[in-house]
């Protein structure tokens, strides 16, 4: 069986910059793209935060453009999802990896890029509306709604910060916890309620989004009494968390509570030799197409020195 020099797994900013990163480096990558080619980025609507499209640039075009250029340097991108893996302890040793299941693959060193997905309501007109005004990162999104009214679902610091960003530049941020407090810390806690244009709301779910192909508004109910409300909003912003992508990884690799890789320091190096974490699946603080490309960079730089070191 081939040794591959480098198995990227995941697609995304990670991937595709750690595979244009490894390819140049003659490593002869090979990556395998996963159930969600692309990641995250191919339910966005519009990019305009990542540098070099002064005009923007939609999620799925710009996916593309980064496999075609990965591929330009002799990057093998294959389509499939890597469903376990086995990796050595020792340093130079061989990892393994089986593709849907049946696909044997031995690899001097891993570069994972697996991402993290976005947590959801689960409600369908939420899920009908994904792209439509629906997001789950009002950083990345929340510019589109400017001076418009907006709201927010969560109640964890992430949920806070998001509504403080969109206070900044929204008309109205509505926030909905669904319990009779936020879980967010005091000091979040202090600068939502202390912010005027957040209307901050308790026991607060959504019954349903209203709209046909655009977000129009909420239907809201009221755990605690059983009412229902309608509000006019144009943006929907879900920030009730991430679960990173790394079932396949457990009681190999480092994680921590959240089940988000450890690398050690500022490296991409996991606890295992040879294997390198890129992206969302090891970055759960900002979480930015632009920082998981870097990343990317990174783990390949990381490989690309780790099989020297073999050499030598």
């Amino acid at each position: 069986m081939d040794i591959i020099e480098t198995l990227i797994i995941g697609s995304g900013p990670a991937g595709y910059t750690a595979a244009i990163y490894a390819a140049r480096a003659d490593l002869k990558p090979i990556m395998y793209t996963g159930m969600e080619p692309g990641g995250q980025l191919t339910t966005t609507t519009e990019v305009d935060n990542f540098p070099g499209y002064p005009n923007g640039i939609d999620g799925p075009t710009m996916m593309v453009q980064l496999q075609q250029q990965a591929e330009r340097f002799g990057t093998e991108v294959r389509i499939g999802h890597v469903s376990k893996v086995e990796l050595a302890s020792n340093k130079g040793g061989i990892h393994k990896a089986w593709v849907d299941e049946r696909t044997e693959l031995h690899a001097k060193t891993i570069i994972i890029s697996t991402g993290a997905t976005a947590k959801y309501l689960g409600i369908e007109s939420e899920q009908r509306l994904r792209g439509g005004g629906v997001s789950a990162c009002a950083v990345c999104d929340g510019f589109f709604y400017k001076g418009q009214d907006v709201a927010i679902v969560g109640g964890g610091d992430t949920a806070a910060e998001e509504a403080t960003y969109l206070s900044n530049i929204c008309n109205k941020v509505t926030m909905l916890v669904r319990k009779g407090e936020m879980k967010a810390s005091k000091a979040m806690q202090h600068r939502v309620t202390n912010t005027e244009n957040i209307d901050l709301r308790y026991f607060s779910e959504i019954d349903e989004v209203l709209g046909n192909q655009v977000v129009e508004g909420l239907r809201i109910l009221n755990n605690k009494t059983g009412e229902k409300e309608e509000i006019e909003i144009t943006g929907l912003f879900i920030a009730i968390g991430h679960k990173p992508n790394t079932e396949i990884f457990q009681h190999q690799l480092e994680m921590d509570e959240g089940g988000y890789l450890i690398t050690e320091g500022k490296n991409t190096k996991t606890n295992k030799p040879g294997v390198f974490a890129s992206g969302d699946v090891q970055d759960k603080e900002y979480r930015q197409a632009v920082t998981a490309a870097g990343t990317g960079c990174m783990a390949a730089l990381d490989a690309e020195r780790y099989i020297n070191s073999l050499k030598n």
